[in-house]
């Protein structure tokens, strides 16, 4: 990741409630070469993420194709996994996407916009919008309202 996608990660999780904390666990791409297709590439790094998520947490995946949702949405979202107390896991595909199986295995999809957006900004407009809705929750305005 380019050292701004860093950068943006780290501010944000720093800045996150100590009741909220972020875990990243970034899982290096397959390479593009060798002869595999995207199908057999796909599979491959749906392994490595389904093994990675904990076996009981939600997981909410990024798709363009995913429901549309808003900061008061994810807020929601939050406010709704925090008493359960399971993990919130949430899945950035690679420059090829998601292998349908790990799909299958989200509870949402959602699309942060229908546009094509590269790995990097995806996380870096997600680590904003989790930090914002963790601020609506701790009661901090809206300027939306």
């Amino acid at each position: 990741m380019p050292h701004w996608v860093r950068e943006v990660t780290q501010e944000y999780a720093q800045r996150m409630p100590r009741e909220m904390p972020i875990e990243l666990i970034e899982l290096k791409p397959d390479a593009r070469s060798g002869g595999r297709t995207t199908e057999q590439i796909l599979e491959a790094e749906s392994q490595r993420i389904l093994s990675v998520l904990p076996p009981h947490g939600t997981v909410v995946v990024l798709d363009e194709r995913g429901a549309l949702c808003n900061t008061l949405d994810l807020a929601t979202t939050l406010r709704n996994a925090l008493p359960q107390g399971t993990d919130l896991c949430f899945v950035i595909g690679s420059a090829d996407g998601l292998h349908p199986r790990v799909k299958q295995r989200a509870e949402a999809l959602v699309s942060l916009s229908r546009m094509t957006l590269p790995h990097g900004m995806a996380r870096a407009i997600l680590m904003e919008q989790l930090y914002r809705a963790a601020m609506l929750l701790k009661g901090h305005p809206y300027h939306r309202e």
